[in-house]
């Protein structure tokens, strides 16, 4: 390939072995300067990978990379700083307890003629970048109080602190709400329109139409296609990455709901501050049923979930499983009435990160048997029963049952979830944001699965922030509001306009008779 200044960067014939395990294998990239340009794969398809190989984490076992037409030789994160390269990564490196503008400096201080932390002149300069491309970040905020939208762009702005002209950002949109999505994507226009370049490692087809100017795919560690983003469509982008025709919308017969199997009435459950965030809150899911719960982050959704797994104290309610109260015990006598848990954040309540696969796969099993015999682990078992599982949901490297959990990409991270919390065999399954961090590909395997979960007669509660995936999947649609249920639909009988003004406290509705 023709090497040219007109690009900011270009890789050629990159490939990264993990012993016998090709994650990348010859791949091309070329992104011209000045524009948006995404890395679209499925998850494992070795997009962190190849932004790794960028920003110096990890060395190429061949290749030649390029910047603005110079060979150039990263071997570290520091010499990729030098070049001008930052990268914002899918969990963010942030000091919960220091300010903004302490975090933004940190390992880059300014020191005063005196040879002290001269943070006035530190805060100055943060404040300049924050004003120049609209960031919004009050740089005397701690990283624990604000957002996460906010602490992404905390995470931006160290890298411009640092004099980045070229940004990696690895899955941005993964832990965003729909507006602060919004606000990212014109956030990005004013960098690009002030001469910066920018990589989108993603697999959300909505969000490269709506952002990017080129899309780069790669499958399976190869290099398959790059293409102007306006001139395909989202089925076209999807049928590359996973390489077959996708249904972005899964089809389902109707429900036939048997029996209340959850049930939670007049439910009441503070956040750590004292404050109500679940406000008499009362909700049934009966066998052979989704109910999916709609609302904008923040509305009680993470009390909800923890106050029904027992992570947190209810003031006042209850909940049953089959007609058994379970609130105020245990998370593990939670388990043991058959209630499986899909949480939304995988890395602090799904997985014990520096535990194996398979020891994570039998997380809630290993106390019975075939896994447990004579008081002693049955290693054999267990390993047949986490291949068995890594197999049918497509978790990659396949063979990764004894890796520690930590290097998986976050995708097969969640899918090891998944697959163990069905794989339980619950009575109520309770799903919070199951296709958070998944491809295409994967979020269709996952709506099929509780889909077909719920024809096997099991009762699902599905939280998610994805309007589409509420609307698309639940039978029953329960919007919330401020801790409390707003409205209550059948699939069908609402659109999305008026579930959307509920959720953002309007009164307005109306349902088909």
């Amino acid at each position: 390939m023709e090497v040219s200044k007109e690009y900011a960067v270009q890789m050629h014939g990159i490939t990264k072995l993990f012993g016998s395990f090709c994650a990348l294998d010859h791949v091309d990239l070329d992104v011209k300067r000045g524009t948006i340009h995404s890395l679209l794969g499925e998850n494992g398809a070795g997009k962190s990978t190849l932004m790794n190989v960028l920003y110096g984490l990890y060395q190429a076992d061949a290749g030649e990379i390029y910047l603005n037409g110079e060979r150039v030789h990263i071997k570290n994160p520091t010499t990729a700083i030098e070049h001008g390269i930052g990268m914002v990564h899918q969990h963010f490196m942030l000091v919960d307890n220091f300010t903004v503008t302490q975090n933004i400096i940190l390992g880059n201080e300014t020191a005063n003629r005196f040879g002290i932390l001269d943070m006035k002149k530190a805060r100055k300069n943060v404040q300049e970048i924050v004003e120049k491309y609209g960031l919004e970040v009050d740089p005397d905020a701690k990283i624990e109080d604000i957002s996460v939208g906010m602490q992404q762009r905390v995470e931006i702005l160290k890298a411009l602190y640092r004099g980045a002209d070229l940004l990696i950002l690895d899955e941005p949109t993964a832990v965003l709400t729909p507006q602060e999505i919004e606000d990212l994507i014109q956030i990005m226009h004013n960098l690009i329109a002030d001469g910066k370049t920018i990589i989108i490692i993603t697999h959300k087809l909505k969000e490269i139409k709506e952002s990017s100017d080129v899309c780069t795919i790669i499958r399976r560690g190869k290099y398959v296609d790059t293409v102007a983003v306006q001139e395909v469509d989202e089925e076209e982008l999807a049928t590359k990455m996973v390489g077959h025709a996708v249904q972005l919308v899964v089809e389902k017969s109707p429900a036939k709901p048997g029996e209340v199997v959850f049930a939670i009435d007049h439910l009441t459950v503070k956040d750590e501050r004292g404050l109500r965030a679940v406000n008499d809150l009362s909700l049934q899911v009966r066998k052979g049923e989704i109910v999916g719960i709609a609302g904008i982050d923040g509305n009680g959704q993470k009390e909800l979930v923890e106050a029904i797994t027992c992570l947190t104290k209810c003031e006042s309610g209850t909940i049953q499983i089959n007609g058994q109260q379970v609130q105020n015990t245990t998370p593990r006598n939670v388990v043991d009435h058959k209630i499986s848990t899909i949480h939304e954040d995988r890395q602090k309540r799904g997985l014990v990160l520096n535990f194996t696969v398979a020891e994570n796969a039998i997380l809630e099993k290993y106390r019975t048997e075939p896994f447990r015999k004579h008081g002693m682990l049955n290693n054999s078992e267990i390993l047949a029963f986490t291949n068995g599982l890594l197999h049918d949901y497509d978790v990659r490297p396949e063979d990764c049952a004894q890796h520690l959990a930590r290097s998986l990409s976050g995708g097969n991270q969640q899918k090891v979830i998944i697959a163990r919390e069905v794989a339980n065999e619950p009575d109520l399954l309770i799903a919070v944001q199951p296709t958070r961090g998944l491809d295409v590909g994967a979020i269709e395997y996952v709506h099929k699965t509780l889909i077909a979960e719920r024809d096997k007669g099991r009762a699902i509660l599905l939280i998610s922030l994805e309007l589409d995936e509420v609307m698309n999947v639940s039978d029953t649609i329960a919007v919330l509001y401020n801790g409390s249920i707003a409205d209550t639909f059948k699939q069908g009988e609402v659109d999305e306009k008026t579930i959307g003004l509920l959720m953002a406290g309007g009164k307005q509705h109306a349902k088909n008779s």
